[in-house]
């Protein structure tokens, strides 16, 4: 048997999982929002395996902000102190 070429679409794969199991850990029902409306995670893969220095891929899934890299997801928090209260 042959192994997948590495560059094959296992790795958008892995990423595309990692994005579910983040969106899932902030709450996010699965059925509540279709993925490839918000990211061609495919070309997000190419980008991120492409980028000689540090890159980084930020959008938004049903409120929830992501911070994409090389090293993984991240939701972004924002900083408490950014928030002005009374």
């Amino acid at each position: 048997m042959h192994s997948p070429p590495s560059d094959s679409s296992g790795g958008s794969s892995d990423l595309l999982v990692e994005l579910i199991e983040t969106l899932e850990a902030c709450g996010l029902e699965d059925d509540a929002y279709q993925l490839h409306n918000y990211v061609d995670v495919e070309a997000l893969q190419q980008l991120l395996a492409s980028a000689d220095g540090d890159l980084a891929v930020q959008f938004t899934v049903e409120g929830i902000p992501l911070d994409v890299s090389p090293d993984g997801v991240d939701v972004i928090v924002e900083d408490e102190s950014d928030s002005i209260t009374e």
